[in-house]
């Protein structure tokens, strides 16, 4: 694994930083997917991806929770590694069993829903607790129960999911997220595999979430919802970021011409 440079060492980053991320590097044999992403999300704050297809918009999302492992660079959730541990200035891999527990305090909302399809909506939310915070069952179920209410699916608890439409499966997927308490939300693109009638739904319950003040890093296309809830706005293309900062003003005059090119597309 890569070396990490002692100015770069966990020491160095601030207390109020969720996610830090610098010169994150990923290939796939000779593709070279990320380029050297650098990012740094604080504590209750929102950050928005946007990006063409294909600009390691996901990758980057998925390298976070170690779904995917870095072929260099440093990144840090809540002040250290995911997937490794740092031994004379070297990252070496942890046991999967490590991994799991640090991935349990890192929540991820994906695009297709991925619940389980063989559980009901309650056991759906009550699994991961249970098996791998060992929670109580009546504790995960009380919790479980308060969620489903949050997001307006408290009646479905003994549905399954194919008996849901898209939006309620995903909100679903955002109650069983949220269950396990997560110090960060991770989302990739939670909306585009929706009917666009479906996508109100889950966008509400999303910007309820952040006027909580749950750490968020959003990749999406949705930029009306950037505009309104980000606090910080990330565009990628290539490999790498291009240009981000406030999402209103860069949605009104990006410096980057790429940006300007892409916003003109999808707006």
């Amino acid at each position: 694994m890569n070396t990490v440079a002692t100015h770069h060492s966990r020491f160095g980053v601030a207390p109020t930083t969720m996610v830090y991320a610098a010169g994150i590097r990923k290939s796939y044999g000779n593709l070279q997917v990320l380029k050297g992403v650098d990012l740094t999300v604080p504590v209750g704050s929102v950050a928005c991806i946007i990006g063409p297809s294909g600009s390691g918009k996901s990758t980057f999302l998925r390298c976070i929770n170690h779904l995917e492992e870095i072929n260099g660079g440093l990144l840090l959730v809540d002040g250290d590694f995911v997937g490794y541990r740092l031994e004379d200035n070297k990252l070496h891999e942890l046991p999967p069993s490590a991994i799991c527990k640090r991935r349990a305090e890192i929540g991820m909302v994906f695009q297709q829903f991925n619940l389980f399809p063989h559980l009901t909506v309650l056991e759906n939310l009550i699994e991961a607790p249970i098996r791998v915070r060992k929670e109580p069952a009546a504790k995960a179920t009380a919790k479980a129960m308060a969620l489903l209410d949050r997001v307006g699916l408290a009646d479905k608890r003994h549905a399954f999911p194919k008996q849901l439409s898209g939006g309620q499966q995903q909100r679903v997927a955002i109650a069983r997220a949220l269950a396990m308490s997560p110090k960060v939300l991770l989302f990739d693109e939670p909306t585009s595999a929706l009917d666009p009638e479906l996508v109100g739904e889950v966008l509400e319950v999303m910007k309820d979430l952040a006027k909580e003040g749950i750490t968020m890093i959003v990749v999406t296309h949705e930029i009306g919802f950037a505009r309104e809830v980000a606090d910080q706005l990330i565009f990628m293309d290539g490999g790498i970021v291009v240009e981000s900062g406030d999402p209103r003003k860069m949605i009104a005059s990006p410096k980057s011409p790429r940006t300007k090119e892409f916003l003109a597309r999808v707006l």
